[in-house]
């Protein structure tokens, strides 16, 4: 299966189906929510959708992320009877019938100067600012952080006396912060982070949760990363962006072909979706 296609599938959400639909003729029962191309699907059937695909229950689910599961299930129904009338074999394995409907419509993956295109019409997105690796010593008091800056004037490693005397969660690794740009630090430490050379701790910093001694390990400069370093990200943004335009066509042809009707009253919830307003039957 291609990215193009896994990412479609990602974007739909789409998940084994495992629902009973059943014809209704004379009208719907109470316990359908929802009538797809005159097929019923039951608040059963949605229940275990919400529990086979997203593992969740429904009770005290906010409105809106039913409303969204619904969508999707019916986005899925629509996806369904689009891959069947296109030859795709449905009949023992839904998933595989829209998996290659999907398939399908994905476009090739972006080539070298697509990307090399995206890459000069957005140079703002590349421009990475002024950023240290950072290590910290976080202790309770006072008299600990100065027993710490001993130990440090003293020669001690500071990731060793980190991991002996800090509190800070990551004190098993030596007080690691990552790599952290200015906007990432606490206003309160950015100016004395930022004016350390690499290697350099600072004193102590008093804070209202603590008192801290921080160790720039490297700075990294501001700069625009190159093409090169972009061009994975780049290349996946621009298949994602096919993924989208596809999945939206093959929707639009879906819904203009075959009927949906939500049952508002039938179900436990506010649907605040898309189908709240019964589609038109395809014309001849």
């Amino acid at each position: 299966m291609s990215a193009l296609t896994n990412r479609l599938l990602a974007l739909l959400g789409l998940g084994t189906i495992t629902l009973a639909l059943a014809g209704c003729p004379g009208g719907p029962g109470p316990g359908v929510v929802a009538v797809v191309d005159g097929e019923e699907i039951t608040a059963e059937g949605l229940q275990l959708y919400l529990e086979t695909n997203a593992g969740l229950d429904s009770a005290g689910l906010p409105a809106a992320v039913l409303s969204s599961m619904l969508d999707q299930l019916l986005d899925e129904e629509l996806l369904l009877r689009l891959a069947r009338a296109r030859g795709f074999d449905g009949d023992a394995d839904r998933r595989a019938a829209v998996d290659q409907l999907l398939a399908s419509e994905s476009a090739r993956p972006a080539d070298a100067a697509e990307v090399e295109a995206f890459y000069r019409n957005h140079p703002e997105e590349f421009q990475r600012s002024e950023r240290v690796r950072l290590r910290q010593i976080l202790v309770p008091d006072e008299e600990s952080a100065r027993k710490a800056l001993d130990a440090l004037a003293a020669g001690r490693d500071f990731a060793e006396v980190a991991r002996e005397m800090s509190t800070d969660p990551a004190a098993a690794y030596g007080g690691e912060q990552g790599e952290l740009a200015r906007e990432d630090v606490p206003r309160l430490f950015v100016e004395e982070v930022f004016a350390l050379e690499a290697g350099e701790h600072s004193g102590i910093v008093r804070a209202p949760h603590g008192f801290h001694i921080f160790q720039v390990v490297e700075r990294q400069p501001a700069e625009v990363l190159p093409l090169a370093a972009a061009a994975a990200e780049i290349r996946a943004r621009l298949e994602s962006d096919a993924a989208d335009r596809s999945l939206a066509r093959l929707l639009a042809e879906a819904r203009s072909r075959y009927t949906v009707e939500v049952y508002v009253g039938h179900l436990p919830f506010d649907y605040q979706g898309r189908y709240r307003e019964p589609s038109s039957p395809p014309s001849a």
